[in-house]
């Protein structure tokens, strides 16, 4: 009888280990895009993940410290598709469409909650982008590494801050937008600034 009862209604499996912490972050994530940090709980997150409060305090402190993990957790489970067009120009255009429309929602949600972070952790501006960057893959340095193979350019001879321009370029337009970056957009910061300033660097 027992037995037939279990089979009626098996019992349903508790999440452990990385599955629940998993489940926490990403619950954390949704309440964050959604309510927006000021009005994002413990116990709204708790709620949202069918859990107890206590469960995100054994392993975060405080709001802030979950949605860092929050943030970094989502980064680090929607990766970026690096492309290989064969050539650095059509490399860094598909980079560019891709990681905007991939990234334009996650720019929208951290910059909505960057002014509260300030404000409950005491960090600067730099400390706190550095919490969300820490650890994170750099997307752009595998196409950058196999133009520098084929010969397209010299890495040794670039400025850290051109390799950076294009990608600075596309997050300032998505902060002021909260809007994936026009392809036109893309192609004027490949075609008119990066490419001419790699070719100079690269010939000097």
């Amino acid at each position: 009888m027992a037995q037939a009862e279990q089979t009626r209604s098996p019992a349903r499996q508790r999440r452990r280990g990385e599955e629940l912490e998993a489940a926490l972050l990403e619950s954390a994530w949704q309440e964050l895009a959604e309510a927006g940090f000021a009005k994002m709980t413990m116990e709204s997150v708790a709620a949202r993940a069918k859990t107890g409060v206590a469960v995100l305090y054994r392993r975060w402190p405080n709001k802030s410290d979950l949605v860092l993990a929050a943030i970094r957790h989502y980064g680090a489970t929607h990766p970026i598709e690096v492309p290989d067009t064969g050539n650095l120009r059509d490399d860094l255009i598909a980079l560019l469409e891709g990681t905007g429309a991939v990234r334009v929602g996650f720019v929208a949600a951290v910059t909505a909650a960057f002014s509260g972070l300030l404000s409950d952790t005491g960090l600067t501006p730099a400390e706190v982008r550095e919490k969300i960057m820490a650890d994170r893959p750099i997307y752009s340095r595998r196409i950058f590494d196999r133009a520098h193979e084929r010969g397209e350019i010299d890495l040794a001879t670039i400025p850290p801050a051109v390799l950076s321009m294009p990608f600075d370029l596309m997050r300032h337009d998505m902060l002021m937008t909260y809007r994936q970056i026009p392809r036109e957009r893309v192609l004027a910061i490949v075609d008119d600034l990066f490419m001419p300033l790699v070719g100079r660097a690269s010939s000097a």
